[in-house]
Parts: structure tokens; sequence; C-alpha cells
């Protein structure tokens, strides 16, 4: 995955604005069309964004595996965090000029190999690695931003297991950890 220039992240944040705006106007994700973009703003990435109010999360979604070109994702994700995501009320306009926009954009996940949950939390790279966790019909991922919360390992992969559904301290050799990185940039939402 590539670096971005800051002319590129103000792009992938105005088009997640848009998308925002849109949503209020229309009630549905901004239409992008792929030509007004560069190649390297077109490749298929996996991007999260997440809405901040006040300092407090406000809505966060996105993909783990990549579907669609980058601006896309971003357009729908922007919409659906502000919109869809189930743990709060859809925006309103007057909430706006409050927002901060975050958008991370993912590399493709990679297995974790390890042998309990001792080397398991030896090999977490605290500040660096998003964590997806799975097992059974059970996942939960956290993004690396969420470090910043949690930055103990212990306490991180106790809570990332309870956001699978499973008890904080559970443990089963059918455990699958996947790290990934991202690429963040965010900013405040300016009418």
């Amino acid at each position: 995955m590539s670096n971005y220039t800051n002319d590129e992240k103000d792009n992938l944040l105005n088009l997640a604005k848009q998308s925002i705006e849109n949503g209020l106007k229309f009630g549905r994700p901004l239409k992008v069309n792929l030509y007004d973009y560069s190649n390297k703003l077109t490749e298929q990435l996996a991007t999260f964004v997440t809405l901040h109010k006040d300092e407090q999360l406000r809505g966060c979604i996105g993909s783990l595996i990549a579907h669609h070109p980058l601006v896309i994702d971003i357009a729908e994700n922007a919409y659906s965090s502000a919109f869809s995501d189930p743990r709060f009320p859809q925006l309103k306009q007057e909430e706006l000029n409050q927002l901060k926009i975050d958008i991370s954009i993912l590399t493709p996940p990679e297995p974790i190999t390890f042998a309990g949950r001792a080397n398991l939390l030896e090999q977490i790279r605290p500040g660096i690695d998003g964590l997806i966790l799975s097992e059974g019909f059970n996942r939960g991922t956290f993004l690396p931003s969420v470090w910043e919360s949690l930055p103990e390992k212990e306490e991180f992969l106790q809570n990332l297991f309870m956001k699978a559904g499973l008890p904080h301290d559970y443990w089963s050799d059918n455990i699958c950890v996947e790290r990934y990185k991202t690429i963040c940039f965010g900013a405040d939402f300016i009418e």
C-alpha cells in the first residue's frame, strides 16, 4: 500500500464529507465517478470511516476485505457511519460542524501463527497492529487507533474477545487472529 499526498488525503476527506451531505439531502451515499480520480485513488482497498463528535465515537463503519475501489468504499462507509451504524441514531444536519472524520485505509489481513495466548501476546505490536479475532461465527476487530484507548496488550486482547462476543478470558485452539496496518488521516467537518 502506498502513501498518499496531502492533496490526495484532502480529496478523500472531501469525498467522505460530500457523501455525508448527500445522505442528509437525498438519503443515499454520493455516487462516485471513477474517471474523476487517479488510478491510485481507484485501487481496490478496504477502508473504515470513523466519525467523532465532541471527542466521542459517533459512528464507525468499514470493511476488512477490499470489495470496491477506494473512492467508492470511502463514500459508502462515510454514509453508513453517519446513517447506518446501529449503535447511534442517524446523523442530523445540526451535528455536521461538530464532526471529525477519520479515514483508515487497510492493508490486506495476514494470519498470525501462535502457540497459546502468551505467545500471541508476545507477537502483537501495540500502536501498529489492527487485529481480527475469530472463532466459528464469532468475529471482532480493532483498528490500530484503538491502542490509544487500550494501550496494554492484555487489555486490548480481552476487549477484542468481548467485541467478538466471547468471554474476555476465553481461549481455544481454534481461535484465528489476523493482523493488518492502516494509513489514517482525518479532519474536522467544516461546511
